[in-house]
């Protein structure tokens, strides 16, 4: 990660993304590099080529709102990666207090939801905290020792099989780990973990260099669990008031469907669990070179 250029790195993947404009015969030089070239983009964003290359270059590192917006539309950016773009022109914060602890009242809340998986994140989507069914929900890829969603999406081979579309869940989650932490990338743990996974996962390291955003809105996953089988389940995200970097996952299943009668039956798997068990967010703390909760 090169925190020196962050919005150079940022439009040069983007420009490599784009789908250049149909060759004419004999127009023009044959392209040797993927996507669309400088001087193609400044004429999309009505800059001046000169300019554009000093963006991309590191040189020029407080462009205006309105050339930020200009290139947005260029790269045919989604509001959320307009966002994102915005915060890279801006300053940049080296540490953050995030809160470290869940709230024992909201621990609480969702020991009570017992067929309702739920959990909570940080911004390195470590899992703080989570209940008995959410436990249960995610044991088949080792969640009481990975304790971190991109560890288990990227480093644990039954990861494949458990996400039944593995690929999009994994750009999924890689976009979401830039996003919560937009103006944050030189922090130091954020570098040592994207450090960690990219030596551990090349798909992580590859993923990670298309510069995708995600924030973690609502969506639907599709899961194999080995113990009930197919889960077509709809996730909500909350924002934890008064615990900066926290986020409230929460899973449901469409009333009526085959999941939510699948769901209830890993209630009641997990119910017949939960003797001695502890809570996630009340476990001792292990090394940092461990799993971070």
């Amino acid at each position: 990660m090169n925190g020196r250029n962050r919005l150079g790195d940022f439009l040069r993947a983007r420009r490599e993304r784009l789908s250049p404009p149909a060759e004419t015969d004999g127009a023009g030089p044959s392209r040797r590099t993927p996507g669309l070239r400088r001087e193609e983009v400044a004429m999309l964003a009505g800059v001046s080529t000169d300019y554009y290359v000093r963006l991309e270059q590191g040189r020029e590192r407080n462009p205006s709102t309105q050339v930020l917006n200009a290139l947005a539309r260029a790269f045919q950016l989604r509001e959320e990666e307009t966002e994102y773009l915005h915060t890279l022109a801006g300053p940049v914060r080296r540490s953050r207090a995030d809160a470290d602890r869940v709230s024992a009242g909201l621990v609480r809340l969702m020991q009570h939801w017992t067929d309702t998986p739920a959990f909570v994140l940080d911004r390195l989507m470590n899992i703080r905290a989570c209940n008995a069914i959410g436990r249960c929900l995610y044991e088949p890829l080792r969640l009481s020792e990975q304790g971190n969603l991109l560890r288990m999406a990227f480093l644990d081979p039954a990861a494949p099989e458990f996400y039944v579309d593995w690929q999009r869940s994994a750009r999924n989650v890689v976009g979401t780990l830039r996003a919560a932490n937009s103006g944050f990338e030189e922090d130091p743990a954020l570098a040592a973990f994207i450090g960690e996974l990219s030596v551990q996962s090349e798909e992580f390291a590859r993923l990670w260099a298309r510069h995708d955003v995600r924030g973690k809105v609502g969506d639907t996953k599709r899961l194999h669990h080995p113990e009930v089988g197919p889960l077509a389940l709809r996730y909500e995200s909350f924002t934890v008031n008064g615990a900066p970097g926290q986020q409230l996952i929460v899973y449901h299943a469409d009333p009526g469907s085959p999941s939510e009668d699948s769901l209830a039956l890993l209630g009641s798997l997990a119910g017949s669990r939960r003797g001695g068990r502890v809570p996630v967010a009340q476990r001792k703390p292990e090394p940092r070179s461990a799993t971070p909760w």
